[in-house]
């Protein structure tokens, strides 16, 4: 079972103020090791946001350190942004205080007066060892909990998919993604794209695409392993949450990456592209991921000169594209009229092609539809999509009319 859950940098955060306010008190204090242990694990359930440090070493939920503070006579503590739910060092003190022996403390600090300098070091080093076990796991202990958890292949559904849910969380930071595959994490992912859950393969996915966008050797990595097939495979799928993540990944792989282009086209993810576009029944979500990767697609080629993209002027797939226009779908037709205007840029699309796609005709009903908007706030938004409607119109029009010189110069 997995012994940790994904936590936030204010977590850590929280976290880290309060184990120093513990120190300082206890240095101070010299109180006993067990009354500063109790002092952490108490201040730690104040996070309602993030499971604290007592949960991560029992597993119980927040309901049942609740109610086993109600039946100890616990007192509540008010959350505040200092650490662990205590507003300052001065209500830490008074809960130690107070949750102590008056007695006790007393002796003790008789006692304190009466201790040797050797006894003094003794006690701070015991203190110093106390905060070293109370310190928070880095990222990469977290990572290797969570691939061996991955590793484990008798773990429950629910626990693969909260290490899942952790890698999620841990692979943002760059340096942690390149960990990643040392970590032997990425292999472990990559495998989960073929798990029979369907939740298990959508999280996956989603680590892929997290971990390797913007992020050359993560992309090199997993293109090594080949998981760009079993993405294509999975923009296939029937599941609109698992076909967007697959999109998600798969534009996150390929992006400014020649050799993740080239395996791409090798992996006919450009029928998948098609596939997509061309279903009445697909999630208009995952349509615009589509259309957004036909638009970076079609702005590498143009900026870097590589023409590897041969499906992106091919006369059927820039049919699909204009079609798309026709939905009735502010955002969506906004990406597609970037995605034209991106297609028209490039020197391999033929002008004639759109004109048999009938452009004009879609591009007329466009501006006319937008007319016709209801309310201020999507006229408002209209106006600035038939903006980009005339000026796609203009660069189709002057394309046109540049082939059309060309064939007849030709002639």
């Amino acid at each position: 079972m997995a012994k940790v859950r994904a936590h936030s940098e204010r977590s850590i955060h929280r976290h880290l103020l309060l184990v120093g306010a513990v120190a300082l008190l206890c240095t101070v204090l010299l109180l006993p090791a067990a009354t500063a242990s109790a002092a952490v694990a108490v201040a730690a359930e104040g996070d309602g946001e993030n499971r604290s440090a007592a949960q991560w070493a029992t597993g119980k939920d927040e309901g049942e350190l609740s109610a086993e503070r109600e039946a100890s006579g616990g007192g509540s503590v008010v959350e505040d942004d200092f650490a662990g739910g205590f507003g300052s060092l001065d209500s830490m003190l008074q809960w130690a205080i107070g949750n102590s022996d008056p007695g006790k403390l007393k002796e003790e600090a008789e006692d304190v007066q009466t201790l040797s300098e050797d006894e003094l070091l003794k006690r701070r080093v015991e203190i110093k060892e106390l905060m070293e076990k109370l310190k928070m796991p880095s990222d990469a202990d977290l990572m290797k909990i969570a691939i061996a958890d991955l590793n484990n292949s008798s773990i429950s559904l629910d626990d693969r998919q909260r290490a899942l849910q952790e890698l999620l969380v841990l692979v943002e930071p760059i340096d942690n993604a390149n960990d990643l595959d040392k970590l032997g994490g990425l292999v472990a992912v990559i495998q989960d794209l073929n798990n029979a859950n369907e939740e298990i393969r959508t999280t996956s996915a989603w680590i892929l695409g997290k971990a390797c966008q913007n992020n050359a050797l993560v992309q090199s990595q997993i293109l090594g392993y080949g998981a760009l097939e079993r993405l294509v495979k999975m923009g296939y799928s029937t599941s609109a949450e698992e076909a967007a993540k697959a999109m998600y990944a798969i534009s996150a792989l390929i992006r400014d990456n020649v050799n993740g282009q080239e395996a791409f086209c090798s992996e006919r993810g450009s029928a998948m592209l098609q596939h997509i576009l061309a279903s009445d029944s697909t999630d208009v979500r995952l349509q615009k991921k589509a259309v957004f990767l036909v638009t970076d697609l079609a702005d590498f080629q143009l900026n870097s000169g590589n023409s590897g993209l041969a499906f992106l002027s091919e006369r059927v797939f820039l049919k699909l594209v204009v079609d798309m226009v026709s939905k009735f779908d502010l955002d969506l037709q906004e990406k597609v009229l970037l995605a034209i205007r991106s297609l028209l840029n490039l020197p391999t699309t033929d002008a004639t092609d759109l004109e048999s796609c009938d452009l004009n005709s879609v591009l007329y009903r466009l501006g006319v539809q937008l007319e016709e908007l209801p309310s201020e706030e999507q006229k408002e938004y209209a106006g600035e999509v038939d903006a980009l409607r005339r000026e796609v119109q203009m660069l189709y029009q002057q394309k046109l009319k540049e082939g059309r010189s060309t064939a007849t110069l030709a002639l």
